[in-house]
């Protein structure tokens, strides 16, 4: 999701949950994003984590931006829709459970997704995965 302020975009980026990611913050911030079905529609899939990971339903029309690679090697296929977070809005993701501490037999549930914020597209270059960089600059190009 990106937004248009003061002549400028801003994207939308989602931090993930869970102690790993707790104290990272520059590159560790992502598209909203999530792993389909073989036979799948990406773009419904797209939509559907969207929905899961913010508890949000997005409208309006989606601008496809094609496929990245990521560093592990997971493809990430991305569209981008123009809107902006209601003014009430509270996050609501969807959550898994892993044993935490390591090794304590205990488990616990964390969210997917623990912060969702818009930022400048400066700021939010240097927050985004590296290689998800470039769908900022997609996006840019097709809209300028």
């Amino acid at each position: 999701m990106f937004r248009r302020r003061d002549d400028s975009l801003e994207f939308l980026l989602v931090h993930p949950g869970g102690p790993f990611w707790a104290k990272k913050d520059e590159g560790a911030w992502s598209i909203p994003k999530g792993e389909a079905a073989p036979d799948e529609d990406l773009r419904t899939r797209a939509r559907t984590e969207f929905e899961e990971e913010l508890g949000l339903k997005p409208d309006g029309d989606w601008i496809p931006l094609g496929s990245i690679k990521q560093k592990g090697g997971k493809v990430v296929h991305a569209w981008a829709v123009e809107g902006d977070l209601p003014e009430s809005f509270q996050l609501k993701s969807n959550t898994f459970e892993i044993e935490w501490p390591a090794r304590s037999g205990k488990f616990k549930h964390f969210p997917e997704i623990d912060r969702a914020e818009f930022f400048p597209e400066e700021i939010a270059r240097g927050k985004i995965n590296p290689a998800q960089a470039g769908l900022i600059d997609r996006l840019r190009d097709l809209l300028s």
